[in-house]
This record gives C-alpha cells, sequence and structure tokens, in this order.
C-alpha cells in the first residue's frame, strides 16, 4: 500500500514538472519573439537615424535594381552613394552583380532611394532581413516602391529580352516577411493583396512600352528560394498554377511594401526560357548578361514611369 502510494505521488509530481516545464518553455518562447521582434524593430530605428546622421536627404520613391539592372543609377543626378556595409544592421548584398550600395538620387526633382543589389533567402538571410532595407526607406519617406529583377518565362508567347508588368503574384512558395509580432507602426496585422499591384502605374509602363516598341506583357510572377534552378517538372507544375515569370527575389518585398501602404509597381526583364522550355540550357551568367542587354529599354520605362509620378 506506501509502495503504491509513493508511486502515485510520484507520477502527480513529475506530470507537475511536466506540466510546469511546457509552461515555462512556453513563456520562455513568447519572451524570445518579444526580443527578437524588438531587437528587430531597434534595427529598423537604428538604421534609420544612421542614414538621417548621414543625410537629410527624403526619399520619396523606392527603386530596387535587379540582376544586370544595376548601371541604371549612372543615368540619375546621383546626391550620395551609401554602400550596405557602412550602414550597421543592413544586410549586406552578397550576390553575383548586385553592388550593394544605396544610392541616393534626384530625376527631375523626384527623390529617389535606389538600392543596388537587393537580399536573397539563397543568401541565408531571413525573410525579414530581406524587407529591411524597403522598410527603412519607407520610414525615411519612400511611399512608392518600384521592384526590378531578372525572371524566367514560363510563358511561351514572352521571349528572352521582353519585359513583364507584373499584374499579380504567387508568394506561396516563400517564408512571408509578415510572419512574427506586428509592427503596428509600419501596418496592420492582416494585409490584403487583392490589388496588389498598382494599377495606374502598370497601365503607364504598359503604354510606355507600346509607344516605344518596346515588348511589354501583362502577366503572373511566382518566386521561388533557390539558390538552385527549378527543374522541368517543378516549371510544369508552377505552369499548371497560372505563373508566366519566375525569379528568386521580389514577392517577398512586395508583401512588405503593401504591408507598408506603399504603392507597388514590379517590372520583370526575361532573361531566360523556364526549364524545359527550350533545348538550350541558362547559366548565371547568361541571365546576367541578358538582363545587360535589355538595360537600355528598361532605362526607357523606368524613366517614363518617373515622368508621371513628378507631375
Amino acid at each position: 500500500m506506501k509502495r503504491a502510494l509513493r508511486v502515485l505521488v510520484a507520477c502527480v509530481a513529475t506530470t507537475l514538472v511536466i506540466s510546469l516545464g511546457g509552461c515555462a518553455t512556453s513563456t520562455t518562447q513568447k519572451q524570445q519573439d518579444a526580443t527578437v521582434a524588438q531587437t528587430y524593430d531597434e534595427r529598423l530605428a537604428a538604421c534609420k537615424k544612421q542614414i538621417e546622421d548621414i543625410t537629410d536627404f527624403k526619399p520619396q520613391v523606392v527603386i530596387v535594381l535587379g540582376t544586370g539592372l544595376g548601371d541604371y543609377v549612372n543615368t540619375l543626378d546621383v546626391k550620395q552613394t551609401i554602400p550596405y556595409k557602412d550602414i550597421e544592421g543592413w544586410p549586406v548584398s552578397t550576390a553575383p552583380d548586385h553592388a550593394g550600395n544605396l544610392v541616393l538620387a534626384e530625376y527631375h526633382g523626384l527623390k529617389l532611394a535606389v538600392m543596388q543589389g537587393r537580399l536573397h533567402h539563397y543568401e541565408g538571410y531571413s525573410e525579414q532581413e530581406v524587407v529591411l532595407p524597403l522598410r527603412v526607406l519607407h520610414l525615411l519617406g519612400a511611399n512608392t516602391a518600384i521592384l526590378s529583377n531578372a525572371a524566367g518565362s514560363l510563358n511561351p508567347n514572352f521571349k528572352v529580352g521582353e519585359f513583364v508588368c507584373v499584374e499579380d503574384q504567387i508568394s506561396s512558395f516563400v517564408p512571408s516577411p509578415l510572419i512574427g509580432q506586428n509592427n503596428d507602426e509600419l501596418g496592420t496585422r492582416f494585409t490584403p493583396m487583392t490589388d496588389a499591384f498598382d494599377k495606374d502605374l502598370r497601365s503607364t509602363v504598359l503604354k510606355l512600352g507600346e509607344q516605344n516598341g518596346i515588348p511589354v506583357h501583362s502577366g503572373v510572377y511566382l518566386q521561388v528560394t533557390g539558390p538552385q534552378f527549378e527543374t522541368p517538372a517543378e516549371i510544369r507544375m508552377y505552369r499548371s498554377l497560372g505563373a508566366d515569370t519566375i525569379a528568386m527575389s521580389l514577392a517577398d518585398e512586395v508583401l512588405a511594401a503593401r504591408h507598408m501602404g506603399m504603392r507597388v509597381c514590379a517590372i520583370n526583364c526575361i532573361s531566360n526560357m523556364a526549364a524545359g522550355m527550350e533545348e538550350e540550357g541558362f547559366t548565371e551568367d547568361s541571365v546576367e548578361e541578358m538582363a545587360k542587354g535589355s538595360s537600355k529599354s528598361f532605362q526607357t520605362l523606368l524613366n517614363g514611369l518617373l515622368d508621371t509620378l513628378e507631375q
């Protein structure tokens, strides 16, 4: 009888320890989550302050330049160039052909914050880090985001060297930057994405293409994490979902921008046909070269779009 009682007491004690341990773990996890959120918010504030200590430039528009498109900054009235590495807490771009500079410039008086290179998940950055620069630039005053990248075409009618002005996106294959504790100063907890891409900006880009003889399509973009290129089987799956273009960036930035209430325009430069859609394959170098070959047309589209924003 005494032995049975001792066993019963031991079982109850073990259950209490496990239960309390679970509560403690749950509480600790919540505290860690809060600490991470607080640290991230502090990083946003610290990066913002560092830039404000360097310059009083207040950007109106953020432009993110993708692979092969970084030379666009040479056409602008550059006021200041700040390497990412000089801003403590700002992630450093390690991708090929991404210079890693924040270029503050003007175009006909319109103040631009141009990201000469972006961050990617395949570089080892979290979804929060990938969009940190965009969030900082919004806090500095920018309310419009023009995003660009080199992308593969899943649509046989969209050829290499042409452009796609994104009308919608599929972001289900990458982690959302909105996961975690919400910063109410940036945006609401649940962000609607029905009209993620500004219709007026998109209409302008399509008209500019028509006026200047530049093939510009309207299509659905899909982001994957990379860094490996997709297999033909994966491309067939993505095509069945309705995707027209694919790459390893941009969609997560769209989510962050819309969370902050920014107007968004996204332009894909078609650098290659996706895996299995043509006999010849493609490489990192060929993607970069094809995007660079389209830089002049990209400049025409982008400048024309900025002309409408300055009015």
